[in-house]
């Protein structure tokens, strides 16, 4: 009895002792490290999940132009006497629809529109309706215009209705302003041929509401572009992603039918319309009206540089296994133009001929371009042969714009390892590495950037998100991995000089990938916990980076490191330390400063800490703010200071000099 008594004393000593053990992290203040470029964080948008329309793209209208290309009327329901015609007045959107006369007088002619999953309006608030429209005859005709719950039990279906007079037989822009008095998630837009019946002529029907983002009359989502400010982007990259390529290259983005009169915009098939057949949308098409004029107008209001992608004349590879599918390298000019004639979209005088087309547009000044990426996901040695033409023309005309080339869509194996030498011997800038990986990648990945060439081209990690196993969704455990893996590239801020989460956005009824950064329905949106993520990293980016040892060894997660990740920058007299604890037991940390004067100390200033009551759950339309990043106290003065890190934590510690 006695000896298991001891046996019992014995385990219990040990286990206090190890529960007591104290993690010294070694900060040295002394040499300061490399720079923290401003595009270190920043965020990736490409027209997946209902990004644009039916997403950020404030529009609420459906085919607004009538030229989706299996059905005009696709997204409307036509009632009484309409039809579709092909002569209108905007050359790349031919299509109108023709309002006349039902032929009966207790019959209607008119239109409804069911918007994306139904168009969200907000009570009390103000909608602006707009119409290109004509009297075909030259005379007057009166349109009724309204927002309408069609499920409603109510005496009426309308929440709000307005008339609009039509004169002459000349096309016209005429608006009104609509203000529901319910807020439904769920409405449809309603058009009715009214008052003497004339028949008129409709083009470009559209719905916005009054109070977009920066009030811009061509506007975005204003939570939606909010939550995009609130990350304090260093970099945008846009507009994708797999889009750039197209199914096939009739289909690829191009950025030149993206800019000019909204009206006149031609419509693209949208590439992830049909790529999952468990998810197909059928209806999902891009409008354009989130262009390249759009995406300049944001990455300046909240301070992201740009990064256009553009085509480097190869479709998707994963969807085009036949060579033939793809332009090839002699037949390239009209690509490399583009993607000289985006330059002078963006920074050229207003006397050239892109730069006038920004300047009439709104943007005299230029944007102040500075990268530009020349194709996305390719591979094999197709890529290299496309992107040299690219890069020796580009480097000739534009020596001071950065070229951003690509890895290929793995984090390493056959063609990551081909490629990167590729890379550095055509001079790209920087090389786009994209990794969406399970949990134990995440893990295992903390080092990956300790050992790079300090001298070749500088990484931008393009497209990263931590994936469980099997069914992916959005949940704290994987953001927490992320943020692990994050100290891995603060740390080696020399190499890596872009980061950016993927994919940016999804709406929660029409999704085709997940995990995504933030989530919405038609009125509501929710950040997730990797959003937060991203904005702390952001938000204490830092401008140097500082050296941080664990037992002389970067703190990686190694087995000897108890789970533990760990950077360290500094802020002016601020410094930053970041510490993941990626298992189940707390730790006890000590914050040792080396490289002080003896009469020196560090103060403790703040902590904030993102952490959660269950490792898989996340934020919802229903809990938007379940998981955030909440301060925690955090006192001392010295040399060294003590902190507790909980169980799965992502904690910065806040300190002065």
């Amino acid at each position: 009895m006695r000896k298991i008594v001891l046996s019992i004393a014995a385990t219990f000593l040990a286990t206090a002792a190890l529960a007591q053990q104290i993690h010294t992290l070694d900060v040295n203040l002394k040499k300061v490290g490399a720079p923290i470029q401003e595009t270190m964080y920043g965020i990736f948008f490409e027209d997946i999940n209902y990004a644009a329309d039916g997403g950020l793209y404030a529009e609420l209208v459906k085919n607004r132009s009538f030229e989706f290309p299996c059905d005009a009327l696709q997204g409307w329901k036509a009632f009484g006497n309409v039809e579709v015609r092909s002569d209108g007045p905007f050359p790349r959107n031919p299509h109108y629809v023709r309002l006349s006369d039902p032929g009966h007088p207790h019959k209607w002619t008119g239109l409804d529109n069911e918007g994306f999953f139904g168009i969200g309006v907000k009570s009390g608030q103000t909608y602006r309706f707009s119409v290109w429209a004509r009297v075909p005859d030259g005379g007057k005709s009166t349109i009724r215009v309204e927002l309408v719950n069609t499920a409603s039990m109510d005496e009426n279906h309308f929440l709000c209705q307005e008339t609009l007079d039509i004169a002459g037989s000349e096309w016209k822009k005429y608006q009104l302003e609509l203000i529901p008095d319910n807020t439904l998630d769920k409405a449809a837009l309603r058009i009715f041929l009214t008052g003497n019946r004339t028949t008129v002529d409709l083009e470009h029907i559209s719905l916005f509401p009054a109070d977009t983002w920066m009030g811009h009359e061509n506007g975005l989502r204003k939570d939606l572009a909010q939550a995009l400010a609130d990350l304090k982007p260093g970099v945008f990259r846009f507009p994708g992603g797999c889009i750039v390529e197209g199914t096939d290259i009739a289909t690829r983005y191009n950025w030149k039918n993206s800019v000019g009169p909204v009206e006149n915009r031609t419509l693209n098939e949208n590439r992830w319309e049909y790529t999952f057949p468990h998810r197909v949308y059928p209806d999902y098409y891009q409008s354009y009206g989130l262009g390249f004029y759009e995406f300049f107008l944001l990455s300046e209001e909240i301070g992201a540089a740009p990064l256009p992608i553009l085509s480097c004349g190869l479709a998707c590879q994963f969807q085009n296994e036949d060579s033939q599918a793809h332009c090839p390298v002699d037949q390239l000019e009209p690509f490399i133009q583009d993607a000289l004639d985006l330059i002078e979209f963006a920074n050229g005088d207003v006397n050239t001929t892109w730069g006038k087309l920004r300047a009439d547009m709104g943007h005299p000044a230029p944007f102040g371009l500075k990268f530009i990426g020349i194709g996305n996901e390719q591979w094999d040695s197709l890529y290299p042969e496309h992107l040299e033409p690219f890069v020796k023309a580009i480097r000739a005309a534009h020596p001071e714009i950065k070229i951003v080339g690509s890895s290929g869509p793995d984090s390493e194996g056959k063609q990551f390892d081909y490629l990167w030498p590729q890379m550095t011997k055509l001079g790209a800038d920087l090389v786009d590495e994209h990794f969406y990986r399970p949990y134990e990648w995440f893990l295992s990945q903390g080092a990956r950037y300790d050992n790079y060439n300090r001298k070749g081209p500088k990484v931008f990690a393009g497209e990263y998100a931590c994936h469980a196993k099997g069914k992916k969704w959005n949940h704290f455990y994987a953001s927490l991995l992320e943020a692990a893996f994050m100290t891995g590239i603060e740390r080696n801020a020399d190499v890596v000089h872009m980061a950016t989460y993927a994919p940016l956005f999804a709406h929660v009824e029409g999704w085709q990938w997940r995990p995504d950064l933030i989530w919405y329905d038609n009125l509501r949106s929710f950040r997730t916990a990797s959003w937060y993520v991203q904005q702390l990293y952001g938000q204490y980016r830092g401008s140097n980076c500082l050296s941080l040892t664990m037992d002389g060894k970067n703190v990686t997660g190694d087995e000897d490191q108890d789970g533990l990740f760990a950077s360290a920058v500094l802020d002016g007299d601020k410094i930053y330390v970041k510490v993941v604890n990626t298992e189940a037991s707390p730790a006890s940390i000590a914050l040792n400063f080396t490289g002080l004067k003896k009469v020196q100390t560090v103060k403790a200033v703040e902590g904030v800490r993102l952490t959660s009551s269950s490792l898989y759950q996340d934020n919802s339309l229903d809990h938007p703010d379940r998981i955030a990043p909440a301060a925690f106290s955090f006192k001392g003065e010295g040399k060294c200071i003590q902190a507790d890190v909980p169980a799965y934590s992502f904690s910065i510690f806040v300190l002065e000099k």
